[in-house]
């Protein structure tokens, strides 16, 4: 049997290249060349080719006063000629099959659309008798896990603004409205909620995927079948579902939001 080998090809330039723009999102104002060169540990003069050539390009732009380099816009516009829902699809279709492969339940993933909870992707249990999510389905967001994940994983303005329009949130007593921020809390602590689902018997468990920081996310929820495989013992699927939502952050190519 020929063995397959893996060969890792390094490219310098295009690291350096790299590792300048990463620099230059990292920093909280422009930086001189002698300043990107000591946070990335190079002298100027291997720099200064290469700022050059990105500045050319468009994707940086120096201060003709200060000698400062900047992140343009380029970056922000090409990221945003793909559809974050488009991009979330293709990011999540393999690990959300092996997900619902392996543990034999049904899993689907949604994101918040103005004041609704919307699933815009499935995957089927291979199991005989399991539950379905229509794609396309538009719920009330606190009346489910997934939706309770991704309000808990706002930024508190947007937070404030969300709950402040939100029908089901109206309607709460003062009491349920604490009770709500302290489980939005320790959710956001968590990364993931499992609780009883409130629109059948079992349970349901979501994780949050992407990087609410940047405006990227989708809750990942798997709702365990009652009496099923898998009764008695969801709460040993959070691991799994927390790894899938994690590959499909990853697949996104950006940074998990940081737990705790």
């Amino acid at each position: 049997m020929r063995r397959k080998i893996q060969t890792s090809y390094s490219v310098p330039a295009l690291d350096k290249g790299l590792d300048i723009l990463e620099a230059l999102a990292a920093a909280q104002t422009p930086q001189s060349l002698t300043e990107i060169a000591k946070t990335l540990k190079r002298s100027p003069s291997e720099l200064f080719r290469m700022l050059n050539t990105l500045e050319k390009r468009a994707y940086i732009s120096r201060d003709v006063v200060s000698d400062r380099y900047r992140l343009t816009l380029k970056l922000y516009e090409l990221a945003h000629t793909h559809s974050p829902v488009d991009q979330l699809l293709r990011a999540a279709t393999q690990p959300m099959r092996e997900l619902a492969e392996s543990i034999r339940e049904s899993c689907h993933l949604s994101v918040l659309s103005r004041h609704m909870l919307v699933v815009i992707a499935q995957e089927e249990s291979p199991e005989p008798v399991r539950l379905s999510v229509e794609v396309g389905y538009r719920v009330q967001p606190l009346n489910t896990a997934s939706g309770r994940v991704l309000v808990a994983f706002l930024e508190p303005q947007e937070q404030q603004y969300f709950l402040a329009g939100d029908a089901t949130y109206a309607e709460m007593t003062s009491s349920e409205k604490k009770a709500l921020q302290r489980e939005l809390e320790q959710i956001r602590a968590n990364g993931h909620l499992m609780t009883l689902s409130t629109r059948r018997t079992g349970y349901d468990i979501a994780c949050i995927v992407g990087n609410a920081q940047i405006g990227v996310t989708a809750a990942l929820a798997v709702p365990v079948i009652p009496g099923g495989t898998n009764a008695g013992r969801e709460k040993q699927l959070v691991a799994a579902v927390k790894k899938c939502a994690q590959q499909i952050t990853a697949s996104l190519g950006i940074t998990q939001f940081p737990e705790g």
